[in-house]
């Protein structure tokens, strides 16, 4: 699993829960796939830029609201576990 795509999914999974909608909805308004959804949340997909964009106009936020400190984020977490 790739730390990049587990952060994204946590992320969309959490924007998900706040606007109280299931995996099934989401997948619905987005067009794509339940399962689909699952795996990306789950962080065991790389999603295509297209499905991310998808996902943000079913969820009404903007692609930076999700990926916002990406890759930044990890890269200060790195240099901090190396210490």
């Amino acid at each position: 699993m790739d730390l990049y795509l587990d952060i994204l999914g946590q992320r969309i999974r959490a924007r998900r829960r706040e606007l109280g909608m299931t995996q099934e909805g989401l997948a619905h308004e987005a067009g794509l796939d339940r399962s689909y959804v699952g795996r990306i949340e789950r962080g065991e997909h790389n999603l295509t830029f297209v499905a991310l964009v998808k996902l943000c106009r079913a969820m009404r936020c903007d692609v930076a609201a999700l990926t916002q400190e990406l890759p930044r984020c990890l890269h200060s977490s790195a240099l901090h576990d190396k210490s």
